[in-house]
């Protein structure tokens, strides 16, 4: 519960105790009514106790209401919460804001950047340099069990493909190959409950410098597939959109948890169930993620889903579970465990 519901809740109650102590008859009001009192009054005087337990109604259905607000905040409300904080949070680049990553003009020149890519700001307006990053085959996760090689110079055809998508990322957050643009290669937020800052350099992360094994897979081999031991009992896979709609995962779908992670699985040529940068990260928004059904959640490192770790909460594990079906309550015969 947030500290200004638990002022509220204060306030409420050292209302209704001074209410309590000023019906009492007499010389002015007591700051306390003892128990003797109370007896005298519930004897003598009826009504007043009528009174106060009226009051003593108003209170507890005011407890109750904020006690639904703040449970609100936390699990999905149909309207935008409020805040100050902007939702590109550390992608507002130190205030440079979109133009960080989409020039407006020129391309990666258009950020002072200096370059010789000819084709530097055609997609996307991206302005950053790609052209370390042009043509590199990197392995990514299990030991390298999953590689990417990024588009040549002039053989991207769309900012949505997915090998694109990963190229512009690491443009930023490669920190080996590619200059870091305006990153100091730590999050702005703290990691939840053990503290600290997480790296945001894939290729510079305090290891050996280019290594990606380390990095959850992403690119065509790192597909999402339905059935089997470690899967969702959903349907589709490879070329078809996953859908969920087996006896668990509807369930968890519908009843547990708003997907946003694996509605957003990536195409790679013909392959449209495998996981890009963008898979598990909305980098437009920080801080909310907004379901399909527009519902709003409280997020950390602009990932799609409700994402606040906390003691005895399962949130963190939600998210992950939505690709990863098989480590999921509901797989394993619990279906009505709440995302707390």
């Amino acid at each position: 519960m947030n500290n200004e519901v638990s002022g509220r809740l204060h306030k409420a109650a050292s209302s209704f105790r001074w209410s309590m102590a000023a019906e009492k008859p007499g010389s002015g009001a007591s700051p306390a009514l003892g128990t003797a009192s109370f007896v005298n009054v519930l004897q003598h005087y009826p009504k007043e106790v009528s009174k106060l337990m009226k009051k003593a109604m108003l209170v507890a259905l005011a407890v109750f209401a904020l006690a639904a607000m703040a449970m609100a905040q936390l699990n999905g409300v149909p309207t935008a919460p409020s805040g100050t904080a902007d939702i590109l949070g550390a992608h507002l680049g130190y205030g440079r804001g979109c133009v960080m990553c989409h020039a407006p003009h020129s391309g990666a020149g258009g950020n002072n950047v200096a370059t010789k890519d000819n084709t530097s700001g055609d997609f996307a307006l991206w302005g950053q340099d790609l052209t370390p990053l042009y043509g590199q085959t990197l392995t990514f996760g299990d030991a390298g069990a999953y590689p990417v090689t990024l588009p040549a110079q002039g053989t991207i055809t769309s900012a949505h493909d997915a090998n694109t998508v990963i190229l512009f990322c690491l443009s930023c957050h490669d920190g080996n190959l590619a200059k870091v643009g305006m990153m100091k290669g730590k999050t702005v937020e703290t990691l939840p409950i053990v503290g600290g800052n997480a790296p945001t350099l894939l290729g510079n992360d305090g290891t050996a410098a280019g290594n990606y094994n380390n990095d959850h897979p992403v690119g065509a081999a790192a597909i999402v597939a339905c059935g089997g031991t470690y899967n969702w009992d959903c349907t589709g896979g490879n070329t078809t959109k996953i859908s969920m709609n087996g006896p668990n995962s509807t369930i968890f779908a519908t009843q547990n948890y708003d997907i946003g992670a694996i509605n957003n699985l990536s195409t790679f040529g013909t392959v449209v169930t495998a996981v890009t940068c963008t898979t598990c990260h909305n980098q437009h928004s920080q801080n909310i993620y907004t379901s399909t059904n527009k519902k709003y959640y409280q997020t950390m490192f602009f990932l799609r889903g409700y994402y606040q770790p906390s003691t005895g909460g399962n949130n963190a594990a939600q998210f992950c579970r939505q690709c990863h079906g098989g480590e999921a309550n509901e797989m394993n015969g619990q279906t009505a465990v709440p995302t707390t």
